[in-house]
């Protein structure tokens, strides 16, 4: 065999060298590292101010986004428009105004009309200008500040009267509550029907109706303090005498409401039919004083 003499460049290094080779360079990224623009933020967050890509100013400048902000600005306000013309259309809030014009001596003389109203004279609603008087300034126009203080205060009574007779819960007190509502409702709605029925036209209103209606709290508190004070004695006397005051109180201020000008020299069969429904209404007042109260006593 011929031996052949190998000769190695000098910039050749054989395999098994001490030195590797030089690796391939790296692959170019997929996606531009953009981590440099918040660099200045500790864990990459922005920093405050940058330019994100829900620009808010820009948005404000858009005319389409102007134009969906004045629409969306419209319909709320035509929305509250309307609500406010359907409540109007149910509650009249000057007509509801005109009930709570009441002050302290209005109160006063009022609450001391309804436990003894025999002496007094003249039970006509004084008007000027064709505008009945608020009740701060006339004694004989209806209010609903007495009824509804009164019911608030007969919930109170009632829950009190329940705890000394160690029957409270929260159950039982608000159904005398609910009781006491509803039986003014129907009231209101049966003396509606009534008036319709008679066709009576005078001033009576639906809060005028609520009005007389919730009066008989005030006796209710009375008879239910009395009794609570002096026994179940104390309490039957308490009633008979609230239950007759107000009877009488009804009497006059319905009648006189329903005797109106208008209503006088009618035929004699629709008068008496308004007599008829205005000693209905006094007379059912006693039943449901002691209905409402009687439990509350023992």
């Amino acid at each position: 065999m011929l031996d052949i003499p190998v000769t190695y460049s000098s910039t050749y290094k054989p395999t098994g060298s001490k030195h590797r080779a030089r690796a391939a360079p790296d692959p170019p990224p997929l996606f531009d590292d953009t981590s440099g623009a918040y660099s200045s933020q500790p864990g990459g967050y922005p920093a405050p101010g940058a330019d994100v890509a829900f620009n808010v100013n820009h948005l404000l400048g858009d005319p389409m986004a102007n134009v969906a902000m004045a629409y969306g600005s419209s319909i709320a306000s035509h929305g509250k428009d309307m609500v406010h013309k359907e409540l109007h259309r149910f509650v009249s809030v000057n007509k509801l105004k005109y009930f709570f014009a009441v002050d302290t001596a209005y109160v006063a003389k009022k609450l001391g009309l309804l436990v003894f109203p025999y002496t007094h004279q003249n039970w006509e609603v004084q008007y000027s200008r064709d505008v009945p008087l608020p009740p701060r300034q006339d004694l004989n126009a209806p209010d609903l500040y007495i009824p509804t203080m009164a019911f608030i205060t007969y919930v109170l009574l009632a829950g009190m009267a329940l705890g000394i007779q160690k029957r409270f819960s929260p159950e039982v007190l608000g159904l005398c509550a609910s009781t006491a509502l509803v039986w003014v409702v129907m009231e209101v709605l049966a003396l509606l029907l009534g008036v319709y029925l008679v066709t009576v036209r005078s001033d009576l209103s639906t809060f005028h109706l609520l009005a007389y209606s919730g009066y008989k709290y005030v006796g209710m508190i009375l008879s239910v303090l009395t009794g609570l004070l002096f026994g179940s004695d104390g309490y039957y006397v308490a009633l008979a005498w609230t239950s007759s005051s107000l009877m009488y109180f009804i009497v006059r201020s319905l009648r006189t409401a329903a005797l109106a000008p208008d209503n006088v020299g009618g035929p004699a069969p629709r008068q008496r039919l308004q007599l008829y429904l205005t000693l209905g209404a006094a007379a059912f007042q006693p039943l449901i004083i002691y209905w409402l109260t009687f439990h509350l006593v023992r």
